[in-house]
């Protein structure tokens, strides 16, 4: 049903500007005809939005991968380097809720582990929107972060880096088959602020699964049921990201072109000292306006990196 209900968005987007096309022609006429110079004017501004309209229209077919019209679940880990690290994790969740809140999705914080004295080690967002993994997806991979250090002293440059990973939300049972035998399913009492309830009982989870030591846990919720559920979605995903890359290795091998399945690599860098600019690596797109990118305009640069990848996917 979710299906067919997107399918009928989709085919009333393509009839509404189908009508608006017809209408703004028979408008042509009239102008033309009568020679009416605030008509033509009228009809100029009107073609120029459904061109708009049909560039956005044009990009969202490439958003048409097996998963990309799903909601995304969104990991960020911060790095090696304490606490300068976990406080460029923390920034980069406020970059991506900032994002969210620009579309119009709906963002929930589905688990996070504090960091000691500012940011976060880790955090688990849940992403709900359109095409919301279709393009989280362009964010996989290690972020660079360079800028004078606000918790130095000295006030040095400093260099952090954090990894985000992005997964696909499971759907359907049957997209991944998990059997109670193969999870070890561990309760522990939570970390970090959350209230005396939170820190006195046994509510967090984790959850390991045995054949692939693949572990999610969830310490956010009060209730160790509600955090079992969410652990529970977190593995799903990872279970299913893990098949696909298999999947993407093996069709890469049989093309003679193996590529290994290893997420880490350095796709961006936010430079913040001693000049501003934000540079993806896998495109080369740059802007300068490093403020913009980090409270969420992040439209240009997904966008840039989704165009390049073209034919690749095949």
């Amino acid at each position: 049903m979710r299906r067919l209900s997107a399918l009928k968005e989709q085919t009333e987007v393509w009839r509404g500007l189908e009508r608006r096309a017809n209408e703004v022609m028979e408008i042509v006429d009239i102008s033309l005809q009568e020679e009416d110079a605030s008509l033509q004017e009228e009809v100029r501004s009107e073609i120029d939005k459904i061109v708009a309209e049909l560039d956005r229209l044009d990009f969202e077919l490439l958003l048409s991968g097996e998963y990309d019209g799903r909601a995304a679940l969104v990991a960020i880990h911060a790095g090696a380097g304490g606490t300068e690290s976990q406080d460029w994790a923390e920034m980069l969740m406020r970059m991506y809720l900032r994002w969210a809140e620009r579309r119009g999705y709906r963002a929930e914080v589905l688990d996070t582990s504090p960091g000691e004295e500012a940011g976060i080690k880790s955090v688990m967002l849940e992403m709900r929107g359109a095409h919301a993994y279709g393009y989280l997806r362009s964010e996989h991979g290690v972020h660079r972060l360079v800028r004078l250090s606000p918790f130095d002293a000295d006030h040095a440059r400093h260099t952090s880096f954090a990894l985000v990973e992005v997964l696909p939300e499971v759907e359907q049972a049957t997209e991944v088959r998990i059997s109670p035998d193969d999870l070890k399913v561990e309760a522990f009492r939570s970390s970090g602020p959350g209230g005396q309830h939170m820190q006195k009982t046994s509510s967090a989870v984790r959850i390991t699964h045995i054949p692939t030591g693949l572990v999610a846990r969830c310490q956010s919720q009060r209730s160790q049921h509600q955090n079992k559920e969410i652990a529970l979605k977190v593995l799903q995903a990872r279970l299913l990201e893990l098949e696909s890359s298999k999947e993407a290795e093996e069709r890469d091998r049989l093309k003679g072109e193996h590529t290994p399945a290893a997420w880490g690599n350095q796709i961006r860098s936010y430079v913040l000292h001693p000049y501003k600019m934000v540079k993806d690596h896998r495109t080369g797109l740059e802007t300068g306006n490093a403020a913009a990118v980090l409270d969420g305009a992040l439209d240009e640069l997904m966008e840039a990196y989704l165009r390049s990848q073209i034919g690749k996917d095949n």
